[in-house]
């Protein structure tokens, strides 16, 4: 099924690494790709040199569009949201104009909420959401790595199968593994167990996936898994404990030398994604009466450095 016209007109809200990531590959592929960012020297940089992308492929330079938000023109035909879970509210209204064209609307982030989100604007009808396990950096204010595996599950809000099918067509082409979830929602909180299992230990010891990687580490990951499995089946939502330790694994070993998104941000002096991951699932455990004790005390420690931080006037 043709859902738009080819190339298609991508707008890519958030240019961190995710967003870069895949908006070099899919501009690349010859989709006409915008890159939104409140940065406005780094979107600068990109609209004049473009997205140096290394992977498994090597390393080139793939010219993009770059704008401010209220610089857009539009319309597109497909809206990605790759910012921060903190920061998906503000940044969809600032392109909230775009859903008179009804494009469809995709996140594929870490953590909780940000497709319901994206349905208040464009209608959960509109509305894709899934899973990206596709580990990337960046490399200065214009480049983007990553290496390895580039998993991508997806599935519609509501009635969006077709939709679903086209994106991880296009995905495909793009290079990354992309296919239709059959339960959407299951694939999404095994992404959220993955992400509470070693990011807010990597911000907290300041370490990289090796640094998780003992027995201490495990142990601690293998109690958020078990925790957040318990809080899914509450709430009516079976995911697959094998499954989520199996990637645990596999990014260990894989992937020893990543930083993790919160150990970027911490680096920087970023809020972290913490409210819409352990947060989440924390808040989720107390309203369904499941205890969370790990997630408890793994965010509380996080909200502990981001305050002192603050304190600190760092960030």
């Amino acid at each position: 099924m043709q859902l738009w016209p080819t190339p298609p007109s991508i707008a890519i809200l958030g240019a961190g690494a995710m967003g870069c990531l895949f908006g070099a590959r899919l501009a690349e592929q010859g989709a006409r790709v915008t890159l939104i960012d409140v940065d406005a020297a780094r979107i600068a940089i990109l609209a004049r040199d473009g997205i140096t992308l290394t992977d498994d492929s090597g390393t080139r330079t793939i010219p993009v569009s770059a704008t401010l938000a209220a610089d857009l023109a539009g319309p597109v035909d497909m809206l990605m949201l790759f910012t921060k879970g903190m920061h998906s509210a503000v940044a969809i209204q600032s392109v909230a104009r775009l859903a008179d064209a009804a494009p469809i609307a995709v996140s594929l982030q870490n953590g909780l909420g940000n497709a319901e989100l994206l349905a208040e604007t464009f209608g959960a009808e509109r509305v894709l959401l899934g899973t990206a396990h596709v580990p990337a950096d960046l490399d200065g204010p214009a480049g983007v790595a990553t290496h390895g595996f580039g998993t991508v599950e997806l599935g519609g809000m509501a009635a969006a199968a077709d939709e679903a099918a086209a994106v991880a067509a296009l995905l495909q082409q793009a290079g990354f593994t992309a296919k239709v979830a059959p339960e959407v929602n299951a694939a999404v909180w095994e992404k959220v167990a993955f992400n509470a299992a070693l990011n807010a230990v990597a911000m907290i010891c300041e370490v990289a996936n090796a640094g998780i990687d003992n027995e201490p580490g495990r142990r601690i990951a293998g109690s958020v898994v078990a925790e957040t499995v318990a809080v899914a089946a509450a709430g009516g939502i079976r995911i697959d404990r094998n499954r989520i330790v199996a990637t645990i694994d596999a990014a260990l070993k894989d992937h020893a030398h990543h930083r993790a998104s919160m150990l970027q941000d911490r680096a920087m002096g970023r809020s972290t994604e913490i409210e819409t991951i352990n947060g989440a699932i924390a808040r989720e455990g107390a309203r369904l009466g499941v205890p969370t004790p790990v997630c408890d005390t793994l965010s509380d420690l996080v909200r502990i450095i981001e305050l002192a931080a603050r304190d600190n006037g760092t960030r």
